[in-house]
């Protein structure tokens, strides 16, 4: 007889207490209720043993437990204890704070002591996870045991944001494109002096030659474990839509169908922790590192394309859609304010967008990435590209700014602060321009140290996303910055070592 069996009987009714921490702080709405109930159901036809519970944390990097069907059962009504001391942990592991320290963050004494948090299960996130046998998966939100919740989860910022657009009446939609890299794994580099902190990077070598950009014989090189990743994916229920060989060796991207709300951002964040644990599995290794220091390789990138859908009665609109007949009128006024708010606040936005020191190396003249703060109509080389012709019910905008390792809630959370801020506001943009590498608008932040000090001097991001969660997102990043400059790089060594 198996766990399942042995736990939930075939007979056993698939419901959810109505007691306990989830329903005494009121953290699910009815749809979440009605989830759950159909969660259990799925558990108790397919026979799960185990359900991952999983956090997007401050990186974007997925952290959590893994359940027994009893204890994800509990979960449902009790959300399960986590340690909060990830929330002090830099990308590497890396205490940001001494750990046990009292006030090391404003607007968060809960965390003085470092106790357990509650991850509560977003039951509408709940998969089952087609790689690994018996086992389900879900995302949660984190809350302290006073059943507030933690400001520093990025999953609550973004649902705040969305929630202001909704205020006004629209919701937001995104489509996603997402670069990354796969190579052979050959040598995963577990010797013990490899395992030190940061551990060694593995060993690895090409999965294909490169620099034939979208040719057909590339992609065919590497079908197998592209159509397999691709069955994972589509199984996961992902509106996976096309993929593409990009110029480098083994460089790949995904393109995802428009989502709504907190899709997009709960879905980039499921796709990456998929490729990633789907390659290491076929021995492989998969990489959304902006730009691998590998000679020619070229670097990654992560678009959004958005647009708003306007709430009411009957079907959503596109509010960026417009009936003029004028080739200049690409979007309606919406679409135009949004712009414009994208446009203020990309500069100081820098650092959701483009969270690593290695992200800034993308923005390079003529290279597909942005370079400064410009928007052009069909244009590529532009910060944002308006998509669409006059009267397109389809029109939207891409940013083309984002580095494949951001997280996805911070990335989407600081386009809908932006735009939102130009739709109130009723900001309208500088002109369309032409040649976006030679226009005269402010250069986007060469460093992720620049984009620090430009975040630390905002107060509009300081607002929209609360002061707590800014000056802890400005502590996270310099702590990164400062273990990087403390490191001697093998640029300075050949630079150097010889010469002087």
């Amino acid at each position: 007889m198996s766990l399942t069996e042995q736990v939930i009987p075939q007979d056993a009714p698939a419901t959810v207490p109505r007691a306990g921490f989830i329903a005494e702080h009121g953290l699910w709405d009815s749809a979440q209720e009605e989830a759950a109930a159909q969660v259990l159901e799925t558990i108790e036809r397919q026979r799960l043993r185990r359900v991952r519970v999983g956090w997007g944390d401050q990186h974007g990097i997925v952290r959590g437990k893994t359940l027994t069907i009893p204890e994800f059962r509990r979960s449902l009504s009790e959300g399960k204890d986590f340690q909060l001391v990830t929330a002090i942990f830099d990308t590497t592991n890396h205490p940001i704070v001494p750990p046990f320290a009292a006030g090391n963050f404003a607007g968060a004494p809960e965390l003085t002591g470092l106790p357990d948090g509650v991850l509560v299960p977003d039951p509408t996130t709940f998969r089952v996870l087609p790689w690994v046998p018996d086992t389900g998966w879900v995302l949660s939100d984190a809350y302290f045991t006073n059943g507030r919740a933690v400001p520093f989860s990025t999953r609550e910022v973004y649902r705040r944001q969305l929630e202001a657009l909704g205020a006004l009446g629209y919701e937001f939609v995104a489509g996603l494109e997402i670069e990354f890299y796969v190579m052979r794994l050959d040598d995963p580099m577990l010797a013990t002096q490899d395992c030190g902190w940061p551990p060694t990077p593995p060993r690895v070598s090409g999965l294909s030659h490169g620099f034939q950009y979208l040719t057909e014989n590339r992609g065919d090189e590497i079908h197998e474990l592209l159509s397999t990743i691709e069955d994972h994916l589509h199984e996961l229920g992902l509106p996976l839509l096309t993929i593409e060989d990009e110029w480098g060796p083994g460089q790949i991207e995904f393109t995802f169908a428009p989502q709504r709300g907190l899709a997009p951002a709960d879905d980039a964040l499921l796709f990456r922790t998929a490729v990633k644990q789907i390659c290491r599995r076929l021995g492989y290794h998969a990489t959304f590192m902006a730009r691998p220091a590998f000679p020619e390789f070229f670097s990654t990138g992560w678009h959004v394309h958005q647009s708003l859908s306007s709430l009411g009665e009957g079907a959503p609109v596109n509010a960026f859609a417009t009936a003029a007949a004028e080739p200049s009128e690409r979007l309606s006024p919406v679409g135009m304010n949004w712009i414009a708010g994208l446009l203020e606040h990309a500069t100081a936005g820098s650092v959701f967008t483009t969270p690593t020191i290695t992200g800034y190396k993308r923005y390079r003249p003529d290279s597909f990435a942005p370079d400064r703060v410009a928007w052009a109509l069909e244009n590529r080389g532009a910060l944002l590209r308006v998509i669409g012709e006059p009267g397109s019910p389809s029109a939207h905008v891409e940013n083309r700014v984002g580095d494949p390792a951001a997280n996805p809630y911070l990335y989407l959370a600081s386009q809908v602060a932006a735009g939102l801020d130009g739709v109130r506001r009723g900001l309208e943009p500088p002109p369309a321009v032409e040649e976006p590498y030679k226009a005269d608008r402010a250069p986007l932040p060469r460093s992720l140290m620049e984009a620090v000090d430009l975040l630390a001097a905002d107060d509009f991001f300081r607002e929209a996303f609360g002061a707590p969660f800014v000056d802890y997102m400005l502590a996270l990043k310099r702590f990164e910055i400062d273990r990087f400059l403390s490191h001697v790089t093998d640029w300075e060594q050949t630079e150097y070592f010889e010469m002087y």
